[in-house]
């Protein structure tokens, strides 16, 4: 069966089935996602913000969105709403609608980052909630997110969220922690490549790369070492970062599908004081040197900060998720999950800065309905 592909975020989440018992309801629930949606693009950063939003513009809001009844939902029915819906039909028809979510244009791999994050609001309120994501190096889009088990670890909770993936030209990036051989290989099953950085949480692979670039070896037939070197100013700095690559380890390597190593030599020098900051890193990928440029590799390396700087910091700073305090039942990672949907609704309308986004929909809440697709339907 085909992946259906949305055009607008709430005809993503209005396959989300409704928790709520059948006797009693008031409120239709796409109507319920749509205000909390619509409450997060206009920046607000918690559920009692999102009722009181709604509640100040309740004339408008039931003009334009023609809820049964004539009455918007109080702010104890949003609560509930998130406490108790399914989180992972949820992540999932966000995820679908990331897919959907027009691309700039195409590289030849296209990357894709995992990366872990917590919830730090609710964290900081006894909830324990960690999330591990995905997301798009070329424009940030969220394409998938699963809760990291309360007794477990990211490396057990990534196979899920990668599983049933076609990652076909895809590239995925993983910093050190998720460097395993089991993802390596799930990775290359569903027809992927990694690039994963190593440390010495993998001592044996770590200590051959390292003592690789340390004395390399005469060249393997066919094979050289090769650098790429890209120069950057700004924030202060100047960095200059050299990445150098080698197949000469691909066959004394016990790794799934090795195609060559890396080292990424960094320096970074202070402009106001002239202090200067040096870091040696190291990777392991699949690709082979025919399959990728130094140049690129070096993009792949680098875009895997997508995931933090577009996902994370974005939603843990400018959409408030680092000092909310919902930890009740799902509330936590449903929001985190709509946060990503309203994210991938604004890559896909070409958005750079999420900031200037929310200031624009946050003045005129037909913009924001507009944009979510709750208008012109009836709710």
């Amino acid at each position: 069966m085909d992946t259906p592909e949305y055009t607008s975020l709430l005809a993503a989440l209005r396959a989300v089935p409704d928790p709520r018992q059948a006797r009693g309801r008031r409120h239709a629930w796409p109507l319920i996602l749509a205000l909390l949606a619509a409450g997060l693009v206009s920046g607000q950063r918690s559920v009692r913000a999102i009722g009181q939003w709604a509640d100040e513009r309740a004339e408008e809001l039931v003009a334009l969105l023609r809820p049964a009844g004539g009455r918007l939902p109080s702010v104890a029915t949003l609560r509930r709403a998130l406490r108790a819906v399914d989180v992972a039909a949820l992540e999932r028809q966000v995820a679908q609608f990331g897919q959907g979510v027009a691309r700039p244009p195409a590289a030849r791999w296209e990357g894709q980052a995992v990366d872990g994050k917590a919830v730090r609001g609710a964290n900081a309120h006894g909830a324990g909630v960690h999330l591990v994501s995905r997301a798009r190096h070329a424009d940030g889009a969220v394409l998938g997110q699963v809760r990291v088990d309360d007794k477990s670890s990211e490396i057990a909770a990534v196979p899920a969220l990668l599983a049933g993936q076609d990652l076909a030209g895809v590239v995925v990036t993983m910093d050190a922690l998720l460097a395993q051989q089991g993802l390596a290989a799930q990775i290359r099953r569903q027809r992927g490549h990694y690039l994963l950085v190593v440390k010495r949480n993998q001592p044996a692979l770590y200590a051959a790369i390292e003592e690789l670039f340390t004395v390399p070896p005469p060249p393997l037939p066919g094979d050289r070492l090769a650098t790429a070197t890209t120069v950057d100013k700004g924030h202060g700095r100047l960095e200059t970062r050299a990445l150098t690559r080698s197949a000469a380890l691909n066959d004394a390597l016990d790794w799934p599908d090795v195609g060559q190593v890396l080292r990424r030599a960094t320096r970074a020098v202070l402009l106001p004081t002239g202090r200067v900051r040096q870091e040696v890193r190291y990777a392991v990928t699949s690709l082979r040197p025919g399959e990728a440029t130094p140049a690129q590799l070096e993009a792949l390396w680098r875009g895997h900060w997508t995931i933090e700087n577009r996902v994370h910091y974005v939603r843990d700073v400018t959409m408030g998720e680092g000092a909310g305090q919902q930890r009740a039942g799902n509330a936590p990672q449903a929001l985190a999950a709509l946060r990503n949907g309203v994210l991938n609704a604004l890559r896909g309308r070409g958005w750079a800065s999420v900031a200037d986004a929310i200031r624009h929909y946050g003045a005129y809440a037909p913009r924001a309905l507009e944009l979510l697709g709750a208008l012109p339907a009836r709710l």
